[in-house]
């Protein structure tokens, strides 16, 4: 089954490739591979979830939507780059970074948010980190950069 097709069966529809923020590029072709570059909760132009997570603040659940949404950037962002979603073979590496207040440490429970959605989606396995950082860019709860195979 092509990923188009995947995504179609699982009711999922890629975001507009979200615009930089600042001087970089979205994503980019490397030989064999699309990286992207951090992509943070953004959804119809709207960051969906901000501040930090824990404490009374920004809940884990809603780090992990966040974290979802991220992926669909990023997936959107490297199928831009590679000419289509179906010129993805499938993730290599997650790094995803969630803004944490002081003691929380379920930051791998949060980027399950974004590991799980490509498992679902490729259906395999991919290597990831999952960072605590004390903020992020425009006070985004989450920030997920990835690494694609090309097919």
């Amino acid at each position: 089954m092509s990923v188009s097709e995947r995504l179609k069966e699982l009711g999922i529809e890629l975001p507009q490739v979200a615009a930089p923020v600042a001087a970089y590029v979205p994503a980019m072709v490397v030989g064999n591979t699309v990286r992207t570059s951090g992509q943070l909760p953004f959804q119809n132009g709207e960051l969906v979830s901000r501040g930090r997570v824990g404490a009374n603040r920004t809940s884990p659940a809603e780090a992990y939507n966040a974290a979802r949404v991220c992926a669909l950037n990023a997936l959107a962002a490297a199928a831009d780059a590679a000419g289509g979603v179906d010129n993805l073979k499938g993730v290599i590496k997650v790094m995803g970074f969630v803004a944490s207040s002081r003691g929380f440490h379920g930051q791998p429970a949060v980027i399950n948010g974004a590991s799980e959605l490509y498992q679902e989606i490729f259906g395999t396995q991919h290597v990831r980190s999952a960072v605590g950082t004390p903020a992020l860019p425009m006070n985004a709860s989450v920030e997920v950069e990835v690494e694609f195979e090309l097919a």
